[in-house]
């Protein structure tokens, strides 16, 4: 079980560069963890995709369905201290604290492309490199 952030879930459903990456992450450990969050940020990355015209409007109603689904019983409501306890020690936005805090309480690693996030929390957070690499 692991904790991904929104772009690892993007990197995995929308064909790209990190494409690959992403889905050898998911082929090591499939059972993959997100806060409620991930849903408005997979939202907004496919939005940019749609009005740029990269992808159709049915693509990304298929994407995001195909993503919803993979994520159905693994979609977390993160609780409020813990996100402000990360947002705390770091300069995190919350947000981002949400991955955190949701890895920190299933203490379970964080993959993640966000370097921010692993720099301050190395102990914690992996590059989806690092991680299919281990």
């Amino acid at each position: 079980m692991i904790v991904v952030d929104s772009n690892v879930v993007a990197y995995c459903w929308i064909n790209g560069p990190l494409t690959d990456t992403a889905q050898r992450v998911r082929l090591r450990d499939p059972e993959w963890h997100v806060p409620q969050l991930w849903r408005s940020e997979m939202r907004s990355i496919l939005a940019g995709y749609l009005r740029d015209g990269t992808l159709g409007l049915r693509q990304v109603a298929e994407v995001m369905a195909g993503a919803e689904a993979a994520f159905a019983g693994r979609e977390h409501l993160v609780p409020s201290e813990g996100v402000f306890r990360v947002v705390e020690r770091t300069k995190l936005a919350a947000y981002d604290a949400e991955f955190v805090a949701l890895a920190d309480a299933l203490d379970v690693p964080l993959v993640t492309a966000d370097r921010q996030i692993l720099k301050a929390f190395p102990e914690r957070a992996r590059t989806m490199e690092s991680f299919v690499s281990r």
